[in-house]
């Protein structure tokens, strides 16, 4: 019996120049098996950080007619969708009907969330997203990637210890979500200020019914540079990674935050050596380089180890 393939539809910005979006999902994605269905939901010369960029939105409505296009041929099958950076509440909103109607057609559809709002305190989507995001995008997610304030800011609670991010993160759970990533946090770690905490949450169901959550905390070295597109590589190496262990958060993670810091390593040292010593990197040069680190998508070496709390 030859193995089923495995379809994600996947709903994002698309980028002529760089990696973001789809950019940043797809490639890593069909390295490992997958299947890609991608919509650009918007199509940019390149990534806002430039100086300049140019393109096309994608309305709901031309959202809709695409999706009307797949469900007349009876391809709408999926097993997975994802999501991450939207600036439109009428395009969210649309999302959330597509996702519940792909999920009458498969129950088992796992819908993969980086619920995008902001960082560090301000929010860099428009206000009105975050209640379409707590009310209706989250309670049909499976999986979620947020940052501690984005979690902060669903969940209506602050996050100061560990055990606040272990509140906040069954919160979430409640509201929809069996796996719940906490990217980064300003917790401090254990190892020293050059490092960032992470934590992640699974609920599972054992065969025998009972009901177990494991959690996870991970020291992450911080990175002293901006990256675009590191999210959205993110969320995609989760669902990669959940799709091949899925009851093993921590594995899942392990291999998720180690091809990040493979990718980004490799990126840097792109970045500076093209800049030139003592230059700041241009957002050219800091694309991600997403190509030359198909080795290690397809089989990270484990450089980040999850603690199970």
């Amino acid at each position: 019996m030859h193995e089923m393939e495995c379809r994600v539809l996947s709903i994002q910005s698309h980028v002529v120049r760089g990696y973001v979006g789809n950019k940043s999902a797809s490639f890593p994605l069909q390295v490992l098996g997958f299947e890609v269905d991608s919509i650009n939901s918007v199509q940019f010369s390149n990534h806002t950080g430039y100086a300049h960029w140019k393109g096309q939105v994608l309305t709901a409505d031309e959202l809709h007619v695409l999706y009307e296009g797949i469900k007349l041929n009876n391809v709408n099958h999926y097993d997975y969708v994802l999501t991450g950076y939207t600036r439109d509440t009428s395009f969210l909103e649309m999302v959330v009907d597509i996702v519940q109607e792909l999920k009458r057609a498969n129950p088992n559809l796992v819908y993969v969330c980086d619920p995008v709002l902001g960082d560090h305190g301000s929010m860099y989507v428009p206000e009105n997203l975050h209640p379409v995001y707590k009310n209706k995008v989250v309670p049909v997610a499976d999986i979620i990637t947020p940052n501690q304030f984005e979690a902060e800011l669903l969940t209506g609670k602050n996050v100061s210890t560990e055990k606040d991010a272990v509140e906040v993160m069954d919160l979430l759970h409640n509201m929809g979500p069996d796996t719940v990533v906490m990217t980064s946090s300003d917790l401090p770690s254990r190892l020293g200020d050059r490092f960032l905490v992470a934590l992640g949450s699974q609920r599972m169901v054992k065969p025998d019914g009972t009901r177990s959550t494991q959690r996870i905390r991970m020291e992450i070295p911080k990175v002293d540079a901006v990256f675009v597109g590191t999210g959205d590589l993110f969320a995609a190496m989760m669902l990669a990674w959940t799709h091949y262990h899925p009851n093993d958060l921590k594995s899942a993670c392990e291999k998720t935050f180690s091809v990040m810091h493979h990718v980004i390593q490799r990126t840097i040292s792109y970045a500076h050596d093209m800049a030139g010593p003592g230059r700041r990197p241009s957002p050219a040069q800091l694309e991600l380089r997403m190509i030359q680190s198909k080795a290690d998508i397809e089989d990270p070496a484990i450089v980040v180890e999850a603690t199970v709390l």
